[in-house]
């Protein structure tokens, strides 16, 4: 008697320079642990590729290094600017005209530890890319009744114009996602909610191994609401 498809392995597939590495994931293993153990012979740490189809595609950079560090003031000039640019003013149009003092009164106290958001900054090779900013979301009422577990780590990110379309946000999010594990031990959620007409955000969520959810109104801070997309991962599945 056959086992229904849904039964059947999960399996992962690592890119390396030209060498597709194939496994599977074992029972109570994550995807990335899965991933780690194929290529284990490389010492090599293997990153999301594409994590939204039946094959799970890790890859092994060895040109770029990706992550994130805290957010220092001294950092508040590129969150000005990345604010301020096209690219991502469309979707934080909500907060208000990013002048100078507007960031340093919405961030500052972020990055002194006043506040129940954390800020990030993005890297590249040691080159800032952009923000990330994360919460509990049950730290915020209004928005925890939207969302599908008070206990989630909500997370928000921008990269920079000129660093857009290269396939970083998917490294970006992971980057951000170990160092959360870390920090967040007992989380079993991540959650995101990008307008539902971002299809370049919803597209690195699924990448990074996000799954979409309901839609729903979202109330914003200048009193529209915003239509967005709940985008939910599963912490043990994808990272151990």
């Amino acid at each position: 008697m056959s086992h229904p498809i849904a039964d059947a392995p999960v399996r992962v597939v690592v890119h390396d320079r030209g060498r597709d590495l194939s496994g599977v994931v074992r029972p109570d293993e994550s995807w990335a642990a899965a991933a780690r153990r194929t290529c284990a012979s490389m010492h090599a740490e293997p990153v999301p590729g594409d994590l939204s189809g039946q094959v799970k595609e890790f890859v092994v950079d060895h040109d770029e290094r990706v992550a994130v560090r805290a957010m220092t003031r001294g950092d508040l000039g590129d969150l000005l600017r990345w604010r301020q640019s096209d690219h991502v003013a469309r979707w934080w149009a909500s907060e208000g005209e990013p002048t100078a003092a507007l960031i340093e009164a919405r961030y500052g106290p972020r990055i002194d530890g006043r506040s129940a958001t954390r800020m990030w900054v993005a890297e590249v090779n040691g080159r800032s890319v952009g923000f990330v900013q994360d919460y509990r979301v049950g730290d915020y009422p209004d928005y925890a009744v939207l969302g599908p577990d008070p206990d989630a780590i909500g997370v928000d990110y921008a990269l920079a114009e000129e660093w857009s379309g290269r396939g970083l946000g998917v490294r970006v999010l992971w980057a951000w996602m170990r160092r959360a594990r870390s920090r967040f031990p007992e989380a079993t959620t991540y959650f995101a909610a990008p307008d539902h007409r971002n299809a370049a955000s919803l597209r690195m969520l699924a990448k990074a191994g996000f799954e979409a959810g309901l839609w729903f109104d979202e109330p914003q801070e200048d009193g529209s609401v915003d239509t967005v997309v709940g985008c939910t991962l599963d912490v043990r599945r994808v990272l151990g």
